[in-house]
């Protein structure tokens, strides 16, 4: 038999999964990882550890799955995106840790730009905001507190790349310096009209240009492994940004259909087709994915803390010990307490774009406890979704086309809040049989690429749903809850 190896690189640890030839996930590997928080709003990663945790559970996964290396006809990578590595050409070795795209320390930076009139420009060539969130900014910083690296990097010194970059380059032992066009989309510095990097923005930034990755498709071919890794050659064949890979993996590839991932973020896609959609509300412009030179666009809102809540519920107040007792928690929380959390710890997302506001919660009484902000916490999640789609709705319609959500991520188990997000959206919501969408969708692509898997129309056809949650709110209590949720942002955005 033969087998397709992804490796999922994720915020908070990494994956790596078997897929048998009939896209069957046959074993899956998972490593955490330490996060580092040097100030506040800064959020980075030791690339060693990403490097470390990817061959690890590579190894796991290919000994659990009880096959060899050889057998395995290619590799797909999935990874956390706009995170920033700089490293040296020569030995490898990163010359500060990964900036995490949470990380805010770009604000000031971001702010002086917009004041001097290049937002215009850049959201037109990039198709996003200026915002810390993305890469260009990141990389300029660690150019700028590092003595000689503009220099270096101007004589081909340093490279940079986001994790996909690192990952390829490590796995092919320096061989190949590659990111696909989903990746680079989302750096700031990529052109996406005219798919190729932007010499205006490098320029503006100060980047010197040698140190910027080739952009392939995201079925392309990246290399090959280095045998010693493990014990044979392994080919690179597939590359995607983990939002992207999800909107594959749950096979969204007409023009109106819509995913959405709740991880440590939220991140809803809207496949507009071969048509770059410019948003009047603040969402982005992006490449869905790109298959045979041509790209196919989306509209995307990006939302910093989804999953997160329910890590700050168990980490930072301590109410719970695991994340699946929040459905309990919510279920019993008081009807009549009315508890708004707006959990902008990170500052806010799409469609508000403020780097600099934190969070808040409203409503709060004598007898609120733990029930009532597990239930808040979830809610925040489907009211979030509801600020992404009604933008998503203003910005692009199509005629005839009934909104159906399909939803992936590790909040996408919750029965509760996605009955929540369905009663808020007021359209039905589809979770997938296969809940690794993800990792599918970059094993699809690598599968695809060598011969083994179907072709993209197959590989939709086979797309099978295992819950429809219908909304079941009245109207009336829907638009108070909706009402509240914007007051309450608006307060939170004027503190």
């Amino acid at each position: 038999m033969t087998y397709i190896l992804a490796i999922d690189q994720g915020t908070t640890s990494t994956r790596a999964i078997v897929f048998d030839g009939a896209m069957t996930s046959v074993f899956q590997a998972q490593q955490e990882f330490t996060q580092h928080f040097p100030k506040s709003g800064w959020v980075e990663h030791d690339p060693q550890d990403l490097w470390d945790s990817t061959v690890a559970t590579c190894h796991e996964a290919i000994a659990g799955a009880g096959i060899l290396a050889s057998q395995i006809a290619g590799i797909g990578i999935t990874n956390q995106r706009e995170t920033v590595i700089v490293w040296d050409k020569l030995t490898g070795e990163p010359i500060h840790n990964a900036i995490v795209w949470q990380d805010r320390r770009t604000a000031d930076q971001c702010r002086h730009l917009r004041e001097a009139g290049h937002e215009a420009m850049i959201t037109a060539r990039t198709g996003l905001l200026l915002d810390p969130y993305f890469s260009s900014t990141k990389l300029a910083w660690i150019l700028d507190n590092f003595d000689g690296a503009r220099t270096r990097a101007a004589k081909g010194e340093l490279l940079f790349g986001t994790v996909d970059s690192f990952l390829v380059w490590k796995l092919t032992g320096g061989a190949v310096h590659a990111t696909d066009a989903t990746n680079a989309a989302r750096t700031m510095l990529y052109d996406i009209h005219k798919g190729r990097w932007s010499q205006t923005i490098c320029d503006l930034l100060d980047i010197p240009m040698q140190m910027l990755p080739q952009v392939k498709d995201c079925a392309a071919d990246f290399g090959q492994t280095l045998p010693k890794l493990f014990s044979s050659e392994i080919p690179i064949y597939g590359v995607a940004g983990d939002q992207q890979a999800a909107t594959i993996g749950q096979a969204c590839f007409e023009p109106g259909m819509l995913k959405s991932t709740y991880g440590t973020g939220c991140f809803a896609l809207l496949n507009t087709g071969d048509t770059p959609v410019q948003s009047d509300h603040r969402l982005l412009t992006t490449i869905a994915y790109q298959l045979d030179g041509k790209p196919t666009y989306a509209l995307e809102g990006s939302i910093f803390v989804a999953g997160a809540v329910v890590q700050w519920l168990r980490d930072g107040l301590q109410i719970i010990g695991d994340a699946a007792e929040t459905q309990a928690l919510a279920e019993s929380a008081d009807p009549h307490q009315n508890v708004v959390l707006v959990p902008a710890f990170v500052g806010l997302g799409a469609p508000y774009w403020n780097p600099d506001c934190r969070g808040a919660a409203f409503g709060l009484t004598r007898s609120t406890g733990p029930a009532e902000m597990a239930k808040a916490a979830l809610e925040s999640v489907g009211y979030q979704t509801r600020d992404l789609l009604d933008a998503m709705s203003a910005d692009w319609q199509m005629e005839g086309v009934q909104p159906i959500l399909r939803i992936d991520g590790g909040m996408s188990a919750s029965d509760w809040a996605m009955q929540f997000l369905s009663d808020i959206i007021a359209a039905p919501v589809d979770r997938p049989m296969i809940h690794e969408t993800t990792a599918l969708g970059v094993a699809w692509l690598a599968g695809m690429r060598a011969g083994i898997y179907p072709d993209q129309h197959s590989f939709a056809a086979s797309w099978a749903r295992e819950t429809r949650f219908t909304p079941t709110m009245d109207a009336d209590l829907r638009d108070a809850k909706y009402a509240s949720w914007k007051k309450a942002v608006q307060a939170t955005l004027s503190y």
